[in-house]
């Protein structure tokens, strides 16, 4: 029988984890919009002699905004501008996004029709590069900053 402990142990490769914007920063009091992509992986195992195909499917992602909140959800997320999975950082800094997948399975005997599903889930984890989160303050001048000599108040 293969157990959870048997589908913890398979390479799981966590989904890639994608924020948006993607520039080393973002702005403050604006949303940081973050998803992944919800692809199953299907591996292939023995057990007790046995040839094993093991298809995991991503069931639940968490994200850890890296500033004290967290986001539990069902969906991969979606790019602006329809989004759902985001957080707004209300404090400049530093941070990094960690993205938790939770994972379910099915599996089969090699050569048999019948699927299985795996009593309980396995996780994988990937953290985002670190990223500022900064405030930009807009302002008027008497000319533009694009000319040559720059003016003073640019």
């Amino acid at each position: 029988m293969f157990t959870v402990e048997d589908f913890r142990r398979l390479p799981l490769a966590p989904p890639v984890l994608i924020l948006q914007p993607d520039r080393g920063w973002v702005l403050v009091n604006k949303e940081t919009i973050v998803r992944t992509e919800r692809v199953e992986q299907t591996l292939q195992t023995n057990l007790a002699g046995y040839d094993v195909e093991v298809v995991a499917s991503p069931e639940r992602f968490h994200y850890d905004f890296g500033d004290g909140t967290d986001l539990w959800t069902r969906s991969a997320g979606h790019p602006y501008p329809d989004h759902d999975t985001f957080r707004v950082y209300e404090a400049t800094g530093t941070y990094t996004v960690t993205l938790t997948t939770e994972w379910s399975g099915h599996y089969r005997i090699a050569g048999d029709d019948t699927w299985y599903p795996v009593t309980g889930t396995a996780q994988t984890s990937t953290t985002s590069a670190p990223f500022e989160v900064v405030e930009r303050r807009s302002r008027l001048v008497d000319d533009l900053c694009t000319d040559v000599p720059k003016p003073d108040d640019c």
